[in-house]
């Protein structure tokens, strides 16, 4: 596969793809036909009106699982809602998936939108902007200071330690996800990356403009290094497409299920190894 564009696959934890053979043999195909990541959402109780009966698994527990089934495939989270989980307890589980899969996790957070589901774990939707600056820096403190310490609004802590640290330096990548100003201004201060979902070309196109726009007023750290671009798109992606994604600068195009219990994804993996592994 090119460098210039990676292929990341999303949507495995949906729908039949709960049972665990069914997703480890998915996740294995897709790493067999070269997807250089698989992506999964994080929701843990939604309203009817988001399709909250669908079977779908904790992330954490799903990932450390495709991490015990998989060897080479990148594993990322596409994206935690951040404000809604325990840093300190997620720092440790996002470590230990890091240490399991032997430095292959790429860690997406977002601040969530869904207000009956961060409401339901303890969480205003007012709050969950500043909840997720805090958890991010509670976390880096503990994957990266010898003696963690760290006082904050909503989380606070000192004389506790975290090892062993993560296996990638100084932590795993953060990504970003989110089309607001504050998450353009989030994913440059503080990620790796930013993600943006169900994006189409002229979308995506408006989203790095002001990406651009938000760099130029802002004072990115040097230790981030390049912004890494990730979009997953609306619908099925062809080679042509996906050129043009990599044209406007994208580095990996996260392809979904065109159904929403993903039960078309092994045909999905089939026809991306044929249309667009190695040819983009």
């Amino acid at each position: 596969m090119s460098e210039r564009l990676k292929l990341g696959l999303y949507g495995l934890l949906r729908g039949n793809g709960i049972q665990p053979d069914t997703l480890a043999r998915r996740a294995r195909l897709a790493e067999e036909a070269g997807f250089e990541s698989l992506w999964v959402g994080d929701h843990i109780a939604l309203p009817t009106q988001y399709d909250g009966e669908q079977p779908r698994l904790e992330v954490v527990a799903a990932v450390s699982y495709l991490a015990a089934v998989t060897t080479r495939i990148r594993l990322g989270f596409g994206v935690l809602v951040l404000p809604q989980r325990q840093p300190v307890l997620l720092a440790k589980q996002l470590s230990s998936i890091d240490i399991l899969a032997k430095g292959r996790l790429s860690v997406g957070i977002g601040v969530g939108y869904v207000e009956p589901e961060l409401r339901a774990l303890g969480v205003s939707l007012a709050e969950r902007g500043a909840r997720t600056d805090e958890y991010l820096a509670a976390m880096r403190v503990l994957w990266t200071e010898a003696a963690p310490s760290f006082t904050g609004r909503f989380v606070s802590f000192s004389e506790v330690f975290q090892r062993p640290y993560p296996v990638q330096r100084p932590h795993p990548p953060i990504v970003v996800g989110g089309h607001s100003a504050a998450a353009h201004r989030r994913a440059l201060l503080a990620g790796n990356g930013w993600y943006g979902v169900y994006l189409s070309v002229k979308e995506t196109a408006e989203q790095l403009a002001r990406l651009r726009e938000a760099a130029a007023e802002c004072d990115r750290p040097t230790g981030l290094g390049d912004l890494e671009i990730t979009v997953t798109p609306p619908g099925p992606v062809d080679r042509e497409t996906a050129l043009r994604y990599a044209d406007l600068g994208v580095h990996r195009l996260v392809i979904q299920s065109a159904t929403s219990d993903g039960s078309d994804i092994e045909q999905l993996i089939e026809q991306a190894g044929e249309t667009l592994i190695g040819r983009i």
